[in-house]
């Protein structure tokens, strides 16, 4: 049961019930994300699954307004509040596990919109050999995360499940041993052994505050969740120069351009070819359902079917990855303000895969379908 449920009244029983089955509906099938939506005529419950959004449910009018506004007590968010958005948080026991629910209000045309985030609020998941680099790209990986040193990155669209990748790297690295600190916006999984901040901005608890303060607390290893802008990128440069090893994010469409990214950002090139080890492009796609896969003639490519056990013909996701470790040579590229398609040539020649050619790699594998990958990929 959700945890507050105490709160309502009798008399709202039969909308407790009804959150309660979509909220329990919505983890059974594993969504990321559940997105309560006002309609004109009503209100639309989707799932997002595997990165998709499907329609689960659409609750009649008579009760759109009482549902939102439970859903908002147990988040602890105002219900009075209605024109500016709101952040909470709640809790949910199911199949003896806890999960953590983050809430999200955004006033819309029709009404309050409300989206649930599902975080991954423990650590046992973590494993850098089920994300689904290769075994030369993960051997690249590991060498980078032996270092004392230096600057690691990740980079991709929002939901390339950048997160889950950092996580995976420091649960690897994590000991008693070592001193890791984490700076997020917010801190979404539990590490035990981390010291875990999360930034509140309208408090002054910024990227760049946080990290300095950090630096003071004796740091092995510092995680920055997303390099945002310039003062960031410098002060977790410095630490990547003075004996931090220091894993971050960056948005970007790979990782050529992501050096040209920092450059962009004010950065200047000598820090970057001192500092950055290994940056990472990622994108996520589905993995084709094991139980009803086929292949198709002539060239045997497989296909999605559909099963009562997948949604569509998949089940689960699986990663693209892009792994290239900073060489001499590009360091040299890099101090003479080289652009990125020669840094991307470069990556080439030293046998660095695309994002794209990982994705051929994962469809010829059974992993995946080409569509899947021409969407999630442009190179």
């Amino acid at each position: 049961m959700v945890t507050s449920a105490n709160l309502t009244s009798a008399s709202d029983s039969p909308i407790a019930e009804l959150l309660q089955r979509l909220l329990e509906e919505a983890l059974a099938q594993s969504a990321s994300d559940i997105h309560f939506e006002p309609q004109e005529k009503g209100l639309r419950v989707r799932y997002r699954i595997d990165g998709h959004l499907y329609v689960a449910a659409t609750p009649a009018l008579a009760v759109r307004d009482r549902l939102l506004s439970r859903l908002k007590v147990l988040a602890r968010l105002d219900i009075a509040e209605k024109r500016t958005p709101q952040d909470g948080r709640m809790g949910l026991s199911w199949q003896g596990r806890w999960v953590n629910l983050r809430v999200s209000s955004l006033p819309t045309l029709h009404g309050e919109k409300l989206v649930v985030r599902v975080l991954e609020s423990h650590s046992g998941h973590l494993d850098l050999q089920t994300l689904g680099y290769s075994p030369a790209a993960l051997a690249r990986l590991q060498q980078a995360l032996r270092r004392p040193d230096g600057l690691i990155l990740i980079t991709g669209p929002t939901g390339s499940g950048k997160t889950r990748s950092l996580y995976s790297c420091l649960d690897q690295l994590n000991n008693s041993r070592v001193n890791i600190a984490t700076v997020e916006d917010p801190a979404e999984i539990q590490l035990a052994g981390a010291n875990q901040v999360s930034v509140n901005e309208r408090a002054g608890l910024t990227f760049a505050s946080t990290l300095r303060a950090l630096l003071r607390q004796d740091p092995d290893i510092l995680m920055v969740g997303e390099i945002r802008d310039l003062e960031t990128a410098r002060i977790a440069l410095q630490a990547a120069q003075t004996g931090h090893l220091v894993l971050s994010t960056l948005h970007t469409q790979n990782a050529p351009n992501t050096l040209m990214r920092l450059q962009d950002m004010g950065v200047e090139p000598f820090h970057l070819a001192a500092s950055v080890l290994l940056i990472t492009a990622q994108r996520l796609v589905r993995r084709l359902c094991p139980h009803c896969k086929t292949q198709h003639p002539p060239n045997l490519t497989w296909h999605a079917v559909g099963c009562a056990r997948c949604r569509e013909g998949y089940a689960g996701r699986v990663g693209l990855f892009q792994v290239m470790p900073i060489s001499d040579s590009m360091k040299n590229m890099m101090l003479q303000h080289t652009h990125a398609a020669a840094l991307a040539e470069q990556a080439k020649r030293e046998g660095i895969a695309t994002l794209r050619e990982d994705g051929l790699d994962k469809v010829r594998q059974g992993l995946t379908t080409l569509a899947e990958v021409e969407q999630a990929t442009h190179d």
